[in-house]
């Protein structure tokens, strides 16, 4: 390969406190990237971008505000970044050759970069017969943000009930499986009848409903959930957690991993909660988590996951656009319930 590349990258343009980003946010741009030696810090790679992840939570980083997101900002006129499966093209670490192919937390959504070795989440084993888009699902954030949810959070016993919402998004379609391992009953709300489907037939759960259907969520949670619910993992907020605090058994616990729902308002006008007096009387444990604070049990969640998939007790499901070009596009399909389990950019084989 030439010592001089031209790499394409999403940089940030003006931030977006509202509604789905738009080219007046986010641009794509060309350019030139040196690939000699003198040109790489020591403990350092350049790698090329095989596959990057699009994820919901990208979507506070470009509000220009912290208002309830407690996130950090993406700078403008930078680059973006996401989680990334990348392979290495020059290396300034020993650690690292020519080739390998590694998973990267924080990678530029660009072609090509140079990022530092510590950055590295893991090195990929390629013969283990995990697909490599498994490692942004599974076994990338949704997967670790569904199994800090149930398996650190939610800690539900056998036969307990559990609720998840966006059953069949990237986190949902994890965190059901996961909670059928642990030998509870299991029921999702979804978008259409399909998807409702998709979830028992394909991911395991024992039922769940379309919220587009049953519009009345109380009277939807009192059907599904005649003994009330053990554990909550909330992906959309609004009507719907408030819907669940009228369901909640004593001493339920409500991890709370995302509010979909929300994101694309300022905090003025997203949904209140207005029945949270229930947690009260019913000892209940809501908690909100950022994946950056339980990093330290990554390495435990890789080893849980690979075994259950490589055992055949998850199961994926991606969207696999093509092209680097895609990526705007590709993210604000998170948010109009058009895709089913996780959404990838495949930028280079």
């Amino acid at each position: 390969m030439a010592d001089l590349v031209e790499s394409k990258e999403w940089y940030l343009t003006a931030y977006c406190p509202e509604g789905v980003p738009t080219t007046d946010h986010l641009k794509l741009r060309t350019v030139p990237l040196s690939l000699d030696s003198d040109s790489i810090p020591d403990n350092h790679l350049v790698v090329e971008t095989l596959l990057l992840s699009v994820d919901p939570y990208l979507r506070g980083r470009i509000t220009g505000s912290l208002e309830g997101l407690f996130i950090s900002q993406y700078q403008l006129n930078q680059a973006i970044t996401a989680f990334a499966v990348v392979r290495v093209i020059r290396s300034k670490d020993s650690r690292y050759s020519e080739g390998d192919i590694l998973l990267c937390p924080s990678s530029p959504v660009a072609e090509y970069a140079i990022v530092p070795s510590s950055q590295i989440a893991r090195k990929i084993d390629t013969e283990n017969g995990i697909s490599l888009s498994d490692y942004l699902g599974a076994l990338g954030v949704p997967g670790f943000a569904a199994w800090i949810g149930i398996e650190v959070l939610g800690d539900p016993k056998a036969g307990s009930n559990v609720f998840i919402s966006a059953a069949s998004g990237a986190v949902g379609m994890n965190a059901g499986q996961l909670a059928r391992i642990r030998g509870c009953r299991v029921i999702g709300s979804t978008g259409s009848d399909d998807k409702v489907k998709l979830i028992k037939e394909e991911f395991g759960y024992d039922d769940g409903f379309n919220y587009n259907k049953e519009t009345n969520y109380d009277a939807a949670l009192n059907k599904y959930f005649p003994n009330g619910i053990d554990v909550y993992l909330d992906n959309v907020g609004g009507k719907m957690l408030e819907a669940v605090l009228n369901h909640v058994n004593k001493h339920a616990r409500i991890p709370l991993c995302g509010m979909i729902s929300q994101y694309n308002k300022v905090w003025t006008e997203r949904e209140g909660v207005r029945n949270l007096l229930n947690m009260v009387g019913k000892e209940v444990r809501m908690e909100g988590f950022m994946l950056e604070s339980y990093w330290h049990r990554f390495g435990d969640f890789a080893k849980d996951m690979e075994r259950y998939i490589q055992e055949g007790k998850v199961k994926s499901k991606s969207k696999i656009n093509i092209g680097i070009e895609s990526f705007l596009e590709s993210f604000n399909s998170l948010f109009s319930s058009s895709n089913i389990g996780k959404v990838v950019v495949q930028v280079k084989t």
